[in-house]
């Protein structure tokens, strides 16, 4: 996709700060960085989104982040690691192919990931459970 801009960096059009590549997966410094160290794994194939990947990019996807995250940690020496990976408009998605932050975290680091907890009774859990036991 000739304006994507993660499809100009698989193809070599734009530049990046490489730190992995293998044939299913490239990961990058991001440019607009949280904390040191903070990089993207990114599919190559331009896929949009989750919905979009079948099982061997799923996969091939999550080992290259299990190897930057402890890479990170190794470097670093962060205290944890956040993975975040956001999907569509209403998800926080905003470049519209699939990738997943790999955050090096510290205390205090001033990022807060927090949502209002809503606490369902256990009965509307259990029927969305049986819902998507339904779906798979």
């Amino acid at each position: 996709m000739d304006s994507c801009v993660f499809c100009r960096i698989v193809a070599g059009e734009l530049p990046a700060s490489k730190v992995f590549e293998d044939e299913a997966t490239i990961a990058f410094m991001d440019l607009q960085s949280v904390n040191p160290g903070h990089l993207l794994v990114v599919v190559k194939p331009h896929r949009a989104n989750i919905y979009e990947l079948d099982d061997e990019l799923a996969a091939a996807v999550f080992r290259t982040t299990t190897r930057m995250a402890k890479a990170l940690k190794a470097v670093t020496g962060c205290q944890g690691v956040t993975l975040f990976q956001a999907n569509e408009k209403a998800g926080a998605q905003t470049v519209f192919h699939f990738h997943i932050h790999v955050l090096p975290r510290w205390e205090h680091d001033g990022l807060a990931l927090a949502w209002p907890a809503k606490n369902p009774p256990r009965e509307a859990l259990e029927e969305m459970a049986g819902k998507l036991r339904a779906a798979l």
